[in-house]
C-alpha cells in the first residue's frame, strides 16, 4: 500500500484492507498476504507516479485499487491468488 502520514483516505483503505486480509486469513489459514506499506514521501518515483492517486493498493506490483478500497474486489483478487 502507497499512503502517507496524515491522509484520511489512506487510515480508511488502512482499515478495510486489515479487515479483509483478517477474513482471508481466517478463511485460508495455509496462505500467508504480507502487506507492505511504502510511505510516498519518502520516495520520489513513487510520489512522481501516484501523487493524485493515494492511497494506492498493489497487488503483485500492479494497481489493484486507489482513493477507496471495495472490500469484495479486493476479496475476489484474493481469492483469486490461492
Amino acid at each position: 500500500m502507497i499512503s502517507k502520514p496524515g491522509c484520511h483516505l489512506c487510515e480508511a483503505a488502512e482499515v478495510e484492507v486489515a479487515r479483509v486480509l483478517a477474513e482471508f486469513a481466517a478463511d485460508q489459514p495455509g496462505l500467508r498476504v504480507v502487506l507492505n506499506h511504502k510511505n510516498i514521501l519518502q520516495d520520489t518515483q513513487l510520489m512522481a507516479r501516484y501523487a493524485e492517486e493515494i492511497p494506492v493498493l498493489l497487488i503483485d506490483g500492479k494497481v489493484h485499487n486507489y482513493w477507496h478500497i471495495d472490500p469484495v474486489r479486493l476479496r475476489q483478487a484474493l481469492d483469486a491468488l490461492s
